[in-house]
């Protein structure tokens, strides 16, 4: 083999546990993350949830605005504030 091979498999294997280290210390400051990105699974999978279930949503909104419209419309108000800085929140992140 010539030297320039050898020089480049030496400059090669390197870089290869130069990325490797990197890669470990990636992984290893991701984990902090860990908790934020379950929290926002779990918020996109509720989401999903209500998406999937808009009937009976709607007939248990329905239901209690019959039996109990003052707890109704506290509730609404309480889901207007949380959809409007939801949109907020959408405007800024976009």
């Amino acid at each position: 083999m010539s030297p320039e091979l050898v020089e480049l498999a030496l400059r090669k294997q390197r870089l290869q546990l130069r990325s490797a280290d990197q890669r470990a210390a990636l992984v290893h400051h991701a984990r902090g993350f860990t908790p934020v990105l379950r929290g926002i699974d779990r918020i996109v999978d509720g989401v999903q949830w209500a998406r999937d279930n808009a009937p009976i949503l709607s007939g248990a909104a329905i239901f209690l605005f019959v039996a109990r419209p003052r707890t109704a419309l506290r509730w609404a108000r309480r889901g207007w504030v949380g959809w409007q800085l939801a949109r907020r929140v959408r405007n800024l992140v976009s």
